[in-house]
């Protein structure tokens, strides 16, 4: 629904030449994993049922985004754990592990800064608002 609608994804890719007093030279990489949607100065990436890891990479592919003054904010959208509830009562829950992307893996990595000075939004998907229709 959103590539039609102008977001792309994008990787960062950065060179840097460092030097020691101008005697040594020595090209600097920097590349971050690919952000699956960007319009604009906007990051988007949703992580339903990945390793939990995967929010250190997109906090820290926000991060570099947002040094680099590529975006102003990074959106997230993941799932809450009360939908672990509905996963249990439909028989899935094998598939939705402790290790998984979650609300509350989030939330810590966000505490802790890891997102850099980049704005986060995050959006948790809650049980309130499943149906089955």
């Amino acid at each position: 629904l959103l590539r039609p609608r102008g977001w792309e994804e994008r990787q960062l890719r950065v060179s840097q030449v460092v030097s020691l007093t101008g005697r040594e030279q020595e090209e600097v990489r920097h590349d971050t994993h690919k952000v699956d949607y960007i319009k604009g100065r906007v990051a988007l990436d949703m992580e339903w049922n990945s390793k939990d890891q995967t929010f250190d990479r997109d906090l820290y592919a926000f991060r570099a985004f947002f040094e680099y003054q590529r975006i102003s904010l990074g959106v997230l959208i993941t799932r809450s754990e009360e939908l672990n509830l509905l996963f249990r009562k439909m028989g899935l829950m094998q598939k939705y592990g402790a290790s998984t992307t979650h609300m509350g893996k989030l939330k810590p990595r966000l505490l802790a800064g890891r997102s850099g000075g980049c704005p986060v939004l995050v959006f948790g998907i809650r049980l309130a608002i499943v149906s089955d229709a």
